[in-house]
């Protein structure tokens, strides 16, 4: 021991750099800004599974569902109490504090045996609040038809709603709610992350330009830390990465997620006419045009006039109709606008003077000029 320790103060003495294990060595320094790769990319094959079952929740003050118009809650309650001992299959249930519901869950990937998860529940009858309620313990099913989660427990529902006989006030949703860790895992999904067959990185948002910067940015995080390149772009979808011999996958996954690209944005204008929204992404374009826009209002009133006959006279009292129609057009400022960058073109916008709407007619209208150089998208 004292003569290894001997040797390696000779060597650190000497100046004589020592080579690094490849695995050891220290991961390289990811510049700051921009965004990370897990953010605009997922793992192919690592994704959630959705969850649903049928349900009820007791408890309920008098807000639950009305048997005689949801029969399938009255079906579900006398099912229940049957596997219990109790025989109601010749008796009228009156109950109001019972609601049929909806379950759902997204289960995480490979998520474990006796975890817990979060679900939604969901009135599926004619309730009017699950407020106070408590959901009896209900089978969560995967699209295989297996049963992988189980869910009880007391939910929590912000919404609420109150009644009396001339004015109804409801604020929120109440009858939806959640149960935090309100579902445990029985059932484990086949599969494990080390028995994936390949790894793959796909996009969220399909860009060849934004897939080549990944590529670019795993290779020079693999030079430095494995001294090969491992990662190729198979199209504008995918990312593929080649398994590395001296590393543990969960480790390069992480290392890899954390590496920040600053992603290509499509040129896209997208409009919403039902609430006035306009977004205008980065790279939008306007060639330079002019633009006139004004308002052009038509008011119709209608006055109706009495007609009175003379005293002692055989005429009878008419309404006469008045009608007066008046146009009014505002007047328009003609203004260029255009621009290479969008600070250039919302400016533009802005001297004009117009509302949301109005900017939307505009867009669609130097769309069709061919002044656009962007997609639009009219929701």
């Amino acid at each position: 021991m004292r003569r290894a320790l001997r040797v390696i103060l000779a060597v650190l003495a000497s100046g004589i750099a020592v080579p690094a294990h490849p695995v050891l060595a220290a991961p390289p320094v990811v510049a700051t800004g921009g965004t990370r790769i897990k953010d605009v990319a997922s793992l192919k094959g690592v994704r959630d599974n959705q969850l649903v079952g049928y349900g009820l929740v007791t408890g309920l003050q008098g807000t639950g569902d009305t048997l005689r118009n949801a029969q399938f809650t009255e079906q579900a309650l006398q099912s229940m109490l049957d596997r219990m001992g109790i025989n109601v299959r010749d008796a009228r249930l009156r109950t109001r504090n019972v609601a049929a519901v909806m379950v759902t869950a997204d289960l995480p990937p490979y998520v474990g045996a006796g975890s817990r998860i979060d679900v939604t529940v969901t009135s599926l009858g004619d309730a009017t609040s699950l407020r106070g309620g408590t959901l009896l313990m209900t089978p969560l099913s995967g699209g295989d038809g297996n049963v992988y989660a189980a869910a009880q427990g007391p939910m929590a529902v912000s919404g609420f709603s109150v009644q009396g006989q001339a004015e109804q006030l409801t604020q929120g949703v109440p009858t939806a709610g959640r149960i935090p860790n309100g579902a445990l895992i029985e059932r484990e999904v086949p599969g494990a992350f080390r028995d994936l067959p390949e790894l793959i990185f796909e996009l969220k948002n399909p860009d060849f330009k934004t897939a080549t910067l990944i590529a670019d940015a795993i290779n020079v995080y693999a030079i430095g830390r494995f001294r090969h390149r491992i990662a190729s772009p198979r199209d504008q979808r995918s990312v593929v990465l080649q398994r590395p011999r001296d590393m543990v996958l969960t480790r390069l996954v992480a290392e890899i997620g954390d590496l920040t690209i600053h992603p290509d944005v499509p040129a896209r204008v997208v409009v919403d006419q039902r609430t006035g929204t306009v977004v205008i992404g980065r790279n939008v374009q306007i060639s330079t045009v002019a633009v006139t826009h004004g308002n052009l209002t038509v008011r119709v009133t209608e006055t109706p006039e009495v007609s009175q006959p003379a005293p002692f006279s055989n005429g009878q009292t008419t309404v006469v109709p008045r009608t007066e129609v008046s146009a009014r057009e505002e007047q328009g400022r003609l203004a260029v606008i255009g621009g290479s960058d969008l600070q250039t073109l919302v400016r533009g916008l802005n001297q004009v003077g117009l509302k949301p709407t109005d900017i939307i007619a505009i867009l669609q209208a130097v769309k069709t000029a061919g002044a656009l150089q962007a997609e639009l998208v009219v929701q």
